[in-house]
Order: C-alpha cells, then structure tokens, then sequence
C-alpha cells in the first residue's frame, strides 16, 4: 500500500511538471508576429526565423509557388522531393500539404541545433536575451542562471527545453480568393475552389499552428471547416489546429465568430487591422479609427468570449461531441502602422492585446522575408509621396503599394504598344463572371481588349478627359497572381517563365520612416526599445497617421463621386465624419494625460485635422 502511494505522488508530480511545461510552451516567447505579406514576402520566413521563437504567417493561396519553393528548399537541405504534376486531382491540396510539411520539418531540425547552439555557447546566448523582451520571464531566468555560474550543458539547456517554443508556421487564406474550376467546361465540385482546396492543403498538413482567414466572411469556405477534426477540441480540450480571423471592427469579429461556433468551431485569435494603416488590400471602415476600435475589443472582451462559447457550446453538443467546461484560449492581437518601441508597448499595455504585427519594417529585414535586391532598394528610399492606396488590384478592392516597381514599368510599356493586359497564367483572380461562368481576372488581356473596344465605339460620345481616366481604369489593374510572387524567384535564382510582369510590392505608408536595410537582431531589438533603426524623427504618430489617411479618403470619396447623390449616400457620409469626430475626441482624451513633446504635437496635430474635417462639405440632394 506504502509503494502504490509512493508511486502515486510520482506521477502527480509528473503530471504537474507536464502540466506547467505544456503551459509554459503554449505562451510565445515574443510580444510582436510577423503578418502574411504579398505571396511570396513571408512564402519562408517561418524557415528563416521560427526557430527564434518569432511566429509568422505563409500565405498558401499560389500553389504553383510554393511547389517551387518545396523543390528549392529540398535542394537547399539535402531532403528527398516528389514533384506534384497538375495532372493529379487533388494537386493543388496536395502542392499545399507537402510545402507545410517540409517548412514543418526543417524549422524542427533548425530549432533544435538552434538550443544546442544556445547551451554551448555563452556568445550565442548573449546574442539571443539581447533580443528578447525586456520584461521577459525567459530572459530574466536565464539571466539567472547565467549569473549563478550554472554550467551551459546542464541547467541552462533544460531550462531552454522546458521554456524556448519555437514560433507559429500559420497560413492565411484570402477567403474571396475562392475561384470556381472547370475540368474543360464542367464545373468542379466546390471541395476543388481555391480556398477551399487550401484549407485542406493545410488542414491535411503535420503542422500544429493556425489558419488566418482575411477579407471577410465567406459562408461556404466556414462550413468547410466541418469536415476536419483538427479544428474541433480534442479529448483534453486542445486545438491541434486554430483559427485566426482578421477583422477591421468588433462587428465583424462578433458576426463570423458566431457563424463559426454555431458549427462548433472556435475562433483562437480576433487579429485587429487598421483599415488603411496596413500593406496589401485596404478595407476602410465607415471612418472607426482604431483606437476606438481596440478599445471597444478591451471592454467588451469576456463578454465576446462568454457569448461566443454559449453558442460554441451548442454547436459541439449538436455534433454529438465533448464541450470543454470553460472557453478556450482566445488572443487579441493588433497590426497595421506601429513602427516604434514605444507604440509597441502602448498598445500592449493601454489595449491589454497580446502581440503586435509588424509587416512593412521586416521588409527591410533580409533575414525574415524574400524580397529581390532592386525591390528592396526601391523600398528603402521610399519617401510618403512614393507610398500610395492605388487601384491595381483585379479584385477591385484599394491596394497598398509604391511606385517605381518592375512591374508598373512593364505593364506600362504593354499599354504603349497598344497591348495591354497580362497573360494571366495563373487565374487565380479570375472572378469576374461577366463573360461567363468560369470567370476571367480583370488584369488579363483578354478582359482589357473587350473593354478598350467597349470603349472605343464610344470614344466620340464622351469628353476627352472622361475617355481617358475610363481607359485608365481598364488598364491600371495588375497581375497580383505573378507579381506577388516574382521577388522569390528573383531572390533564388528560380527561373521565371511566360510574360515579363516585373515585381509588384504592397508595402503599408509605414515604409516612408525605415529607410536602410536592417539585421533581424537589430530590428527586434528595436521593437523592444534596445535600440533604434529609423533615421528620421519625424515620423507621426500611428493612430494619427491613420486619422489623416482616413481623412484624405473620405475627401477623395466625396471630390470624385460620378453618380448622382442619393439620401444612401449622405447617410453614409453624415456617419462617416460622425466617426471620425468621435475618434479625434477619443485620441484628444487618451493623450491628454501626458505632457511630453511628442504628445504635445500629436495633440496639436488632432486639432489640425478636427479643424480640417469641419471643412469637409457633403453634398446635398439635387
């Protein structure tokens, strides 16, 4: 009876170590992420910095590059490669799921010789804390041990087994990106779509990790997720795999967070962008800044996750399956235009959120993200003039990016010759219907010849400067699909195949304030206020760089309405300016409290744009 007991306590106190071991390795070991960007920007960096404990995102919507990249990097490694063929069924799934595994595979063999490399070596480790937060309990034990003189080998490589995580290879889906396919001209079922067929590519995968879905809510794309057990809680209430949902507003975190639970699945993460602070697509509010909208996530957060578990809780019970007795996990994180030390944290400690994006810098950062040489210069001397919200984009949405790149030179020597339009290999933005069910991409040269003739025929029925800003429109769109991705082959000597299109890059307005190539050590060292990249000291504050985009934005919307007026329209202008007042009258009280210089100036600033919005006229009704 003595030894049962013996063995007993054995084992409880086994099963605390393991308890505490598997919470200590739940927790990331950094405040800040690194978002998806473009295709091919952040295609790798979880190989290139996962092992540091940073988390990044890959987006899997351009199976064709990342077949690529599995052979590259198999080369690169010395690891054995099955070319997929688009002759096989499911290849596209399947492209997707070999890639995952094999980032999955070498960022555990790099992770790994990265904690020997710390236990060995004192350089190494002094390097590595120097990285770190400041207020870093990882830091400060191994501070600890180093200065009790523990011998590397022992303490200190159990102490990094038990607490070092690596970062999070998660994955993002554009969820409009969800392209009909036809074999010939019959139709696919819809498991073949494109985001679809990515969801599985990953849900299929051996990674452990989230899937962040962007762009808003695609109902078919949701249900989808049903069929794969990994999203759903297993026996100890664990998630092998989440989900992550990009939102603009509080809104739409509580409308696709519901749809979700009511299937029993549960959103791990609300990850908050600004509408126009950010790279890439720019979905802008009705004018919620967001300040105002992190601060309505903080109030009203244990009532986002008590509501959302009720119905989590009947939609697992439907399914016949075990309902975890509390909520799950759920994070809050924010990205779009924090570019200093200081933002970090304010954002960190004022909003409560639990980690920071941040995309634009690490663009400059050749360690972490797979940018061509000249798209990187062109990058680095980007001056605010340089960085604009263009209409390139096929989708129809605005469109972060700079001016100068490969691909707008390309793209305006075809409209010289009078040939117009992309090739359009890859279709993946073939979502027009316009001329017929299996879709076609607005940037292709087939779609832009119809429209130019369209246009012709009315050539002499128009204005001069009507016809051309409507020629403009046409041809303005871009091919996103090999645009995006074009720096990766560039940076690895992969060859580029079919139409020269150049480089497109989508970087945010934040790019203006870094303007050199920077060391991944220095970049996260600056992130925690050990030191400084930016060479200007001009830089505006985030929120108020954001304020002043929103304003120009609801000027513009105003100066270039083409149709007539409607009681809609004014309405939603009358609401628009309502939230930019209250949102001034919100950053005037948050930074009130301080009397440094630098918030004298924002205040300054705020009052400069209050008094610039009164200006603003709506139109009345003819």
């Amino acid at each position: 009876m003595l030894a049962f007991s013996k063995i007993g306590k054995v084992i409880f106190v086994a099963y605390l170590i393991l308890k505490d071991y598997k919470m200590v390795l739940s927790k990331s070991i950094h405040t800040f992420h690194i978002p998806v960007m473009g295709l091919a920007y952040t295609i790798d960096s979880p190989i290139r910095v996962a092992q540091y404990g940073i988390s990044s995102v890959i987006s899997i919507i351009d199976d064709e590059l990342m077949e690529k990249m599995n052979a590259f990097y198999s080369k690169k490694f010395n690891l054995p490669y099955q070319e997929i063929s688009k002759k096989a069924q499911d290849y596209r799934a399947e492209r997707i799921t070999s890639y995952l595994n094999l980032v999955d595979s070498i960022v555990k063999e790099k992770f790994s010789k990265f904690k020997t490399e710390l236990a060995e070596s004192k350089l190494a480790l002094e390097s590595f804390m120097a990285t770190l937060p400041n207020k870093s309990s990882i830091k400060e034990g191994l501070f600890n041990l180093m200065n009790e003189g523990s011998t590397l080998k022992d303490n200190i490589e159990n102490y990094l087994e038990m607490h070092l995580k690596a970062g999070d290879i998660d994955v993002n889906i554009m969820t409009k990106v969800d392209k009909d396919n036809f074999v010939k001209s019959e139709q696919l079922p819809v498991e073949f779509n494109d985001a679809h067929a990515s969801l599985r590519g990953f849900a299929n995968s051996n990674l452990n990790s989230s899937v962040v879905l962007s762009a808003g809510m695609n109902p078919r794309l949701y249900s989808y997720f049903e069929n794969f057990k990994d999203f759903f809680p297993d026996k100890n209430n664990q998630l092998k795999k989440k989900i992550i949902l990009k939102v603009s507003d509080y809104r739409s975190a509580t409308i696709q967070g519901r749809f979700l639970a009511k299937k029993g699945l549960w959103v791990s993460e609300y990850r908050i962008e600004s509408g126009l602070n950010c790279g890439g697509h720019a979905f802008a509010t009705d004018g919620f800044l967001l300040g105002p909208i992190l601060e309505e996530f903080k109030n009203k957060k244990d009532e986002l996750i008590n509501e959302t578990y009720d119905v989590f809780a009947k939609g697992l019970n439907q399914k016949g399956l075990a309902v975890p007795e509390q909520p799950l996990d759920l994070k809050f994180t924010v990205q779009g235009g924090v570019g200093t030390a200081d933002e970090h944290e304010f954002l960190l400690e004022n909003f409560q959120v639990d980690s920071v994006g941040w995309g634009t810098p690490f663009l400059l950062v050749p360690e972490a993200t797979s940018v061509d040489k000249q798209t990187r210069a062109l990058l680095a001397n980007a001056k605010e003039k340089d960085l604009y919200l263009s209409n390139i984009s096929p989708l129809g949405i605005p469109f972060n990016t700079i001016k100068g790149t490969t691909n707008e030179y390309h793209k305006q020597k075809r409209i010289d010759s009078n040939k117009a339009g992309s090739s359009c290999p890859k279709k993946y933005l073939s979502l027009s219907k316009e001329f017929g069910p299996e879709g076609i991409c607005t940037a292709s040269k087939k779609y832009q010849e119809v429209k130019l003739q369209e246009l012709e025929a009315k050539r002499f029925e128009v204005a001069p400067a009507m016809y051309e800003n409507a020629k403009v429109k046409i041809t303005e769109k871009a091919c996103l699909c090999v645009g995006l991705a074009n720096a990766s082959y560039l940076e690895n000597g992969i060859k580029i195949k079919g139409q020269e299109q150049g480089v497109v890059i989508c970087p945010g307005p934040n790019m203006a304030y870094f303007d050199k190539e920077v060391s991944l050590s220095k970049m996260m060292q600056h992130i925690y206020g050990n030191g400084f990249v930016l060479s200007r000291v001009d830089r505006p504050n985030m929120f108020v760089k954001e304020l002043k985009m929103y304003l120009d934005y609801f000027k513009n919307e105003i100066a270039t309405i083409s149709e007539e007026v409607t009681t809609k329209q004014i309405k939603k202008w009358e609401a628009f300016k309502s939230n930019l007042f209250y949102g001034i009258a919100y950053y005037q009280n948050l930074f009130q409290s301080s009397v440094s210089s630098e918030n004298t100036n924002t205040q300054r600033e705020l009052q400069l744009y209050k008094e610039d919005l009164i200006t603003v006229v709506i139109p009345e009704l003819e």
